[in-house]
């Protein structure tokens, strides 16, 4: 049974402020939650309304009813596992290879999304702007569905990272050159701004006019943009593409 002193803890850690302070996230659901448990992030607390459910590293499992399940989830039809992870010290970036950096990306799914494409195109490292959504939102966790454990993600001011970086950064716009006649590098910095400004002016000042990036619009122009999340992939799936072959 979930004392009323648990509930309370655990409802607050769906606030960031509370996250912040006591260094705690709340994941939900068997996927996450059990990816979490393999990875380096270390395990605070697991409930579970699944009697079978079981951890591979000995982590004690607070076995609870569906219903005082429902008390501490934040969705109406509560997923069974319920993890509380301490937040990690982010590790220092490694610009060895691609690294994304979002500008006041707003949206939670955007965000578990571009965490999960990162995962997918084996983008190690992921800088955020301190305005963009937090990573251990409830939402942003959902839709990884677990990528968050392979991804370093670190908040940082964007504007110091492209003066004291010396990677070549690529900005994305509606007007730039497009991204299918670009001739890529091997490592770089991959900028995509918020969902309705784009990239800052601020930070736009530091990238290079011909480093300004685009995925061009072949239909009618009735379409305004693309969602982020969807620009990401497209744009991750030509930094990785093999420019030896031949089509």
């Amino acid at each position: 049974m979930v004392v009323k002193s648990q509930l309370k803890f655990i409802k607050s850690l769906y606030q960031k402020k509370y996250r912040i302070q006591n260094g705690l996230f709340v994941a939900e659901g068997k996927k996450v939650v059990s990816e979490l448990l393999s990875s380096k992030f270390k395990t605070h607390s697991i409930y579970s309304a699944d009697p079978e459910f079981r951890t591979k590293n000995k982590v004690e499992v607070h076995y609870i009813s569906e219903k005082d399940l429902s008390r501490i989830s934040s969705h109406k039809s509560p997923n069974k596992i319920l993890g509380i992870f301490e937040i990690p010290e982010p590790t220092a970036i490694n610009f060895s290879d691609w690294v994304v950096v979002l500008d006041a990306v707003q949206d939670p799914g955007n965000l578990g999304t571009i965490i999960r494409l990162c995962d997918w195109f084996g983008v190690a490292h992921l800088v955020c702007s301190p305005d963009t959504v937090d990573c251990y939102n409830h939402k942003v966790l959902q839709a990884t569905m677990g990528s968050i454990a392979r991804v370093n993600i670190v908040y940082s001011d964007i504007t110091s990272l492209l003066e004291e970086n010396k990677s070549v950064a690529y900005g994305t716009y509606m007007n730039g050159n497009s991204v299918y006649s670009t001739n890529l590098p091997e490592k770089g910095l991959l900028i995509l701004g918020n969902e309705g400004r784009g990239i800052s002016d601020k930070a736009g000042l530091l990238i290079d006019h011909e480093n300004r990036i685009s995925i061009p619009q072949y239909g009618k122009k009735t379409t305004e943009s693309l969602n982020v999340a969807t620009a990401t992939a497209i744009f991750l799936s030509e930094i990785r593409r093999d420019k030896s072959s031949t089509i």
